[in-house]
């Protein structure tokens, strides 16, 4: 593995962000600035931190702590979820879907965090 986008967390990650950036479209334009625009900022971070972890790998310390804050920002974004789903912004069938793939990615980053070393990083005492 030579890339980020090599990552199955990156690719899951990305995919979520790209399918939270389609359904956000029919967000009210009133919460464009608030909701949309952070449900998909939490969404794109969660990626940008696993890319960062990854170019951090030769300092396991560093490299979790990006992991940590890619799965920081992958619980935010299903914090933003909550509230799309109780402003009737989204229905329950696509927030059970969206949670599901959020909770995937959160196992994703989890395991990378637990096993660093296959990741190219070195393993904490």
């Amino acid at each position: 593995m030579h890339r980020f986008q090599d990552l199955l967390a990156y690719q899951k990650g990305f995919e979520l962000a790209m399918e939270i950036f389609e359904v956000t479209r029919s967000f009210p334009k009133e919460v464009m600035y608030s909701l949309t625009d952070q449900i998909r900022r939490s969404s794109r971070s969660t990626c940008s931190n696993i890319a960062e972890a990854y170019r951090k790998r030769g300092y396991p310390k560093h490299f979790i702590s990006k992991l940590s804050d890619a799965d920081t920002e992958n619980t935010e974004t299903q914090c933003w979820f909550e509230f799309a789903l109780a402003c009737d912004y989204i229905d329950q069938k696509t927030f059970t879907l969206l949670v599901a793939k959020s909770n995937e990615i959160g196992k994703l980053i989890g395991y990378m965090i637990i096993h660093p070393e296959k990741f190219g990083a070195k393993k904490l005492p």
